[in-house]
């Protein structure tokens, strides 16, 4: 029997992410039947992203009530939330009754620095991986990862496809195959270079290098709690 029972979704929205990450499942989501999805944010003011619009949250942390689906997505500004007490602690008090804890691209990293991915498998954008295994995080290199109650998606445009697979889980196969049809998700890539696994080497190296700073500066803060969890 197909699950009709109102849902709330919320939709972590905070400086520098990729609206992508929070827009593709966001499309996705708000087409399932008797669903309210809420953008979540510290306050009601305009969000920039990392590609520089605005998103206006329209629900605060402090209001949000038990939420049955949370979605993190990533960005630039996902970093600083790994130690952001206010945002941590939300992620934690919404994970004691959520149906799924999502995540998008380096979203992953952020539930995992809230202790929210400890021995579950889980993806993120292909040149942060390996950061999810000192947080306790099993890395898994595949397009979406489903492990109990905890969703995962790879970078960027893997959100739709991870917003799809959660439909489903929701509100059934058809449900779900409805809404790809409506959105016209029939991907036809103009080259096979979405992945590391079929982009050429020294393209992957040349993206690798420049993202080394940034990986570089990731690790460090997860150094940091890694070092105070064990002090």
């Amino acid at each position: 029997m197909k699950d009709e029972r109102p849902l709330q979704v919320g939709m972590l929205c905070y400086p520098l992410l990729t609206q992508l990450d929070l827009t593709g499942p966001c499309e996705v989501l708000s087409r399932m039947p008797n669903t309210e999805v809420h953008i979540v944010w510290k306050n009601n003011a305009p969000v920039k992203t990392d590609s520089g619009f605005c998103i206006v949250p329209n629900l605060t942390l402090h209001e949000s009530a038990n939420l049955d689906v949370l979605v993190v997505p990533g960005g630039h500004g996902q970093q600083d939330l790994m130690e952001d007490d206010e945002v941590l602690s939300f992620l934690r008090k919404q994970a004691e009754a959520a149906r799924y804890l999502v995540s998008v691209c380096t979203g992953s990293l952020l539930l995992a620095a809230a202790g929210l991915l400890r021995g579950y498998r889980a993806t993120c954008h292909w040149m942060f991986l390996p950061l999810l295994e000192p947080l306790g995080a099993i890395p898994t290199h595949e397009r979406v990862v489903i492990d109990r109650n905890r969703i995962t998606a790879a970078g960027v445009s893997a959100g739709i496809d991870c917003g799809l697979q959660l439909v489903s889980l929701l509100r059934g196969q058809e449900t779900a195959e409805a809404i790809q049809l409506q959105i016209e998700y029939d991907p036809q890539p103009p080259f096979d270079c979405g992945s590391p696994k079929t982009a050429p080497k020294d393209l992957v190296r040349r993206l690798t290098e420049a993202s080394k700073a940034t990986f570089d500066a990731r690790h460090a803060t997860i150094r940091r709690l890694c070092k105070g969890r064990a002090s």
